[in-house]
């Protein structure tokens, strides 16, 4: 079966493969020009490296996400081109035979994807296949091309099992540590995109190259920009109207800074690109961001929804959200230090503290 026949039978049409690709190239900023080699570079992707995914300390979400489709779609033809030659929770294999794909796999050129946490505690936590996971993913990582980790477990904050006593940690402390040098890209976020799983492997298919990283390891095409830069409630924010009471239907579209939401300081696509093919994303469903794309998700930023006072504002640094406007003072902050300073200088913000329940 020929690769435009295998859109045709998966029931993908060749204008909707094309949109996912134009997609991921415009995530990256790159020119439409190269949307045809992307797509022939898609294509040809079962001539591609298998993929090993390994399953530590998680709830199996990112999977989920992933691979939780209505029908039939472009990002699942993808998917299934990729070759995902081991995956203890979606191979039909078990037991030894999936231990046995596990070392069939491995002896070639392959991508590693990492979804959970790893217990720095290797002898007591996350046995699996009867040898530490720790073990596992350090031996994989030093034979693999690349290294995807995905979701907040797997990455530097290592997500809410980081909470736990197990001592864990995300892929890079474990790279750092054991001195593994393999080309590594964190994908965080609780759980992770399909979009940005999918326009990653993409990009990587198409250059046989990581895409350009921020300093976490993190492609900037989706994390590059603050969420509140373009959450749909800074209008409200711009206005000073801050959600203090859930049952006050007046206040329903309200910013929800008071609330918890860590939108000021993430660093996140998820205002523009959401969930469930766009259907929906945390903040307009009503919940404060929860910063789950950033290295502090989940010990940092808890409880979920008291405020945070202290936003790390671009050129200024380390501030307190009530003493802003004196720290600003006549700098010429960019992009959320001008509206969080003029909001809390006019009084604005204050003027909501008395109200906030923590």
């Amino acid at each position: 079966m020929g690769n435009f026949d295998l859109l045709t039978a998966k029931g993908v049409s060749r204008r909707d493969f094309m949109k996912l690709i134009g997609a991921a190239v415009a995530a990256f900023g790159l020119p439409e020009l190269i949307a045809p080699e992307a797509a022939n570079a898609v294509e040809q992707a079962i001539k591609k490296p298998p993929v090993i995914w390994l399953e530590g300390m998680n709830c199996t979400g990112c999977t989920e996400s992933t691979i939780a489709t209505l029908n039939p779609s472009a990002a699942e033809l993808i998917l299934d081109m990729i070759s995902i030659r081991y995956h203890d929770t979606i191979m039909a294999a078990s037991g030894e035979q999936t231990e046995e794909a596990y070392q069939e796999t491995i002896k070639d050129k392959f991508i590693l994807v990492v979804e959970g946490s790893i217990p720095a505690k290797e002898d007591r936590y996350c046995m699996v296949g009867g040898k530490p996971f720790r073990k596992t993913v350090i031996e994989a990582a030093q034979k693999a091309q690349a290294v995807i980790a995905i979701g907040s477990c797997a990455n530097e904050g290592a997500g809410i099992p980081g909470a736990c006593a197990t001592g864990a940690v995300g892929v890079t402390e474990i790279l750092r540590t054991e001195g593994v040098k393999t080309p590594l890209i964190n994908l965080p976020c609780c759980p992770v995109k399909p979009t940005t799983l999918i326009g990653t492997i993409i990009y990587y298919l198409t250059y046989k190259d990581v895409p350009p990283l921020d300093e976490s390891h993190r492609p900037v095409a989706f994390y590059g920009t603050l969420l509140h830069n373009n959450c749909p409630r800074r209008g409200h924010f711009e206005n000073g109207e801050f959600l203090t009471d859930w049952n006050d239907p007046a206040q329903k579209s309200y910013c929800l800074l008071l609330k918890g939401c860590k939108g000021p300081k993430t660093y996140t696509d998820c205002a523009q690109v959401w969930w469930n093919d766009n259907t929906n994303f945390c903040i307009n469903a009503g919940s404060p961001c929860a910063g789950c794309a950033e290295s502090y998700f989940y010990k940092k930023n808890n409880p979920l929804y008291s405020k945070h006072e202290d936003f790390k504002l671009p050129g200024i640094g380390q501030i307190n959200a009530d003493t802003v406007g004196k720290t600003v003072g006549g700098v010429a902050a960019i992009g959320i230090g001008v509206h969080l300073a003029a909001t809390v200088a006019s009084g604005r913000l204050k003027d909501h503290d008395h109200k906030e329940d923590m």
